[in-house]
């Protein structure tokens, strides 16, 4: 029988959706204060920065593709399926209603409004403009068979149009040369940009937005599993390579900007400074087109997922009620403002990133061990144990009043015997050492039947 031809514009439209799910407002004021704060040491900054928001969502994607399992709580449930459950639910209401869609709703208000209303007024009109914002995401995500057309053929263009008048103009006329690196970019540049990919939340959205993707390709007539499998990884090569060019240009932008504009707090006001200094007013205008954009296909992106998943769990509340509840926290929580939001994402963050990035790891070499459960359970197990010390830690920053005895002995322990833990990356030892344990543990008689 002859294979199905797949053209080349359904890879380049599945990834423009895919790379339209991913780039929301972090994206853009991340990378932009990254090159403000590595200066000269802009590359290996840049590709720290690249290798979590590139590389490891990239990974994701394929975990999904290519371990054949039927999205994130599947491959979870290969832990556990209370595990399975438990952390797909985590992860879900940290890129939905928690932590990632209110942002997609402050940050366009912070960035593109809030420069020109009164101080006293501005949780007046953050609760204005959240609402319509919402209103609008939620009569876009009623029919998720929509969001190829609505993310990727619209509004991702769109948006791209808009950000490339900026981007061009910067590389045409650049405002100056590089400054010296700032804090922790002066010493380790690379691992710096590589904890502020976390702040992107991409690694752990790749788990989710992989069957969004599947879906899609099922969607256009491509049912083979192989195909679906050669379709997912042709599509996110596509996106993420749009992705890794678009963080380039804006990282230089940050990296050219300093002689100019100073070095500035968040990403969000250097990008209104750089507007403003080529377009004058009109910069404002365009920037908060550009946002607002950027954060409405994003956020439309994540509320379909998120939709579909705890439809999924909870299949006799329809998918639509779950938009509608969806959109309703994701408003109420965005009112507490960016700020907040952001402050308590970072614990979270810290402690479900390494269990994502090993979940992901183990389901790309899973035929490698022949899908044991063992290398699961005792890997998951020990990168659990530090993550969970990462997340405390992290907390601990914003919140000094949490602090435990207990589990203070366990940080400095870590500290003194755990490698690369010093440099956040203490998980990788253990997560290596579990899959091993894992591997050459005894299987039962009973598993060996049913294997």
């Amino acid at each position: 029988m002859q294979q199905q031809r797949i053209p080349f514009s359904t890879y380049a439209v599945i990834g423009t959706m895919l790379f339209g799910l991913y780039f929301g407002a972090g994206n853009l004021i991340f990378p932009i204060q990254l090159g403000q704060l590595a200066g000269s040491n802009f590359w290996a900054g840049l590709i720290g920065f690249l290798v979590t928001t590139i590389g490891l969502p990239f990974l994701g994607i394929l975990a999904i593709g290519l371990s054949k399992s039927n999205g994130l709580l599947d491959l979870a449930s290969r832990v556990h399926p209370a595990f399975g459950l438990a952390f797909s639910m985590a992860l879900y209401l940290t890129i939905g209603p928690f932590f990632a869609i209110p942002r997609t709703a402050t940050v366009p208000f912070v960035v593109g409004f809030e420069p020109f209303i009164d101080q006293g007024q501005i949780s007046l009109w953050l609760g204005v403009f959240s609402f319509i914002f919402f209103a609008i995401v939620y009569y876009f995500s009623l029919n998720p068979a929509k969001i190829i057309d609505y993310v990727g053929k619209y509004l991702t263009p769109a948006f791209l149009l808009f950000l490339f008048l900026l981007i061009i103009v910067t590389i045409i006329k650049p405002m100056g040369s590089f400054g010296l690196p700032v804090g922790d970019y002066t010493n380790s540049a690379f691992m710096t940009g590589f904890k502020e990919g976390y702040n992107t939340m991409d690694a752990i959205g790749s788990l989710a937005f992989g069957i969004v993707v599947i879906n899609a390709i099922k969607r256009r007539g491509i049912s083979d599993t192989k195909l679906i499998a050669s379709t997912t990884w042709k599509s996110g090569a596509f996106a993420m390579g749009l992705m890794a060019t678009i963080y380039t240009l804006i990282a230089y932008m940050g990296a050219s900007s300093v002689s100019v504009i100073g070095t500035l707090d968040n990403g969000g006001i250097i990008f209104a400074e750089v507007a403003q200094h080529y377009f004058g007013p009109f910069g404002a205008i365009l920037l908060a087109i550009i946002i607002v954009l950027a954060c409405l296909k994003t956020s439309i992106g994540l509320i379909t997922a998120c939709g579909e998943f705890f439809h999924d769990v909870f299949p006799k509340i329809s998918y639509k009620t779950f938009v509608f509840i969806l959109s309703f926290l994701s408003f109420i929580i965005a009112n507490f403002g960016l700020n907040n939001i952001i402050q308590f994402a970072i614990p979270v963050l810290m402690f479900l990133y390494p269990l994502a990035i090993v979940l992901i790891l183990l389901g790309l070499c899973s035929t490698l061990f022949k899908h044991k459960r063992a290398v699961y359970v005792v890997a998951m197990s020990l990168t659990f144990f530090v993550s969970f010390i990462d997340g405390y830690d992290a907390l601990v920053t914003t919140l000094p009043d949490v602090a435990n005895s207990l589990f203070e002995v366990i940080k400095d322990f870590y500290l003194y015997y755990l490698p690369l833990y010093d440099i956040g990356l203490g998980w990788i030892f253990p997560a290596l050492i579990g899959a091993i344990l894992g591997y050459f543990w005894p299987t039962r008689q009973r598993e060996m039947e049913r294997g």
